[in-house]
Order: structure tokens, then sequence, then C-alpha cells
């Protein structure tokens, strides 16, 4: 069997166990516990202040996607979305604080130290076609706040003969 083929069938086995998307959860009805079970324990919880909670859900090796579970002060899910898409990666603009780009896109990839510039830089890989794999680089100054931001083709995740056979 050829490793691409090898490759398809673990993808389809791990489809199987559980959606990485949460569609088969129901808003209204879905309780919080239930959100966990099926897609994971999330990588980031934040409490709103009118007691809503959202669940930040990575999905970065199989999408890559960040998926976010509004779970209400009543423990029901009112819905799951998507947040690495086109318009919020680009809502993100300089001058914004980390609260709010972590609040609007999840947990990044990874976030790494540029000393001489004195900037961390969270990586947030997307996927914005079927085919076209991107990364956003957000560059933050020793205050928090967003002082860069590049966005392109992510050339490191695509194989060689690209992402898709």
């Amino acid at each position: 069997m050829t490793m691409r083929a090898m490759g398809f069938l673990a993808v389809l086995l791990a489809a199987g166990c559980a959606t990485f998307d949460g569609r088969t959860l129901v808003p209204g009805q879905s309780s919080a516990k239930e959100v966990v079970a099926l897609m994971g324990e999330p990588a980031l919880v934040l409490k709103q202040p009118a007691g809503e909670t959202l669940q930040y859900h990575e999905r970065y090796l199989a999408g890559p996607a960040m998926f976010v579970a509004r779970i209400g002060a009543d423990g029901r899910l009112r819905a799951i979305d998507q947040r690495l898409v086109y318009a919020n990666i680009h809502a993100v603009k300089e001058g914004m604080r980390a609260a709010d780009v972590r609040e609007l896109l999840g947990p990044p990839l990874s976030v790494s130290r540029l000393p001489r510039l004195q900037f961390d830089v969270w990586e947030y890989p997307w996927r914005h076609a079927v085919r076209e794999l991107r990364v956003l680089f957000v560059h933050f100054d020793d205050n928090g706040q967003v002082r860069r931001i590049v966005e392109r083709h992510d050339y490191e995740r695509d194989p060689e003969d690209g992402p898709f056979p």
C-alpha cells in the first residue's frame, strides 16, 4: 500500500472517531460536557462578561482550523464557528491588543521572540481556499500591541507536489 493511501486510510479512521468541527452538536441542546466529549479538551477557555464562555478547539494539523464553541451561562452550546477565516484574518490591524487578537483568532500555533526587534511573533496557519495554505504572523511589541502583520502562502506546509493529490 502506498504512503498516500495509508495516510488517507488513517484520516478516514480518525474521522470515524470524532468530528473535528462539532457539526453533530445541536445549539440550544448540546451541553458543554458534550462539546468536550466530542471535540476534546479546549486549547483555551475565555469567560465573557455576560456569563458566556468561549471554548477554542484547535485543529492546526487537521485543517488548519480553530473552532470556537460559545457556551451560554446555562451550560448549553449557543454556536460553533471557525475563526481562521479570511474575514477574521484580515480584521487583525496594527494597534490591536494581544487579548483582542487571541479572542478573535484563538491561541496561536507557536510564539517566537525576535530579540533585536523586541517583538513576539504569533503564528496562525490557515486555509484560504481548498488548495491554498496560508500563514499569518502577528508581531507584538512589549506592550502587547500589534506592530506588524505578515500574511503569505505557507510554502513550508505544502508538499512538493502541492497540498492535495
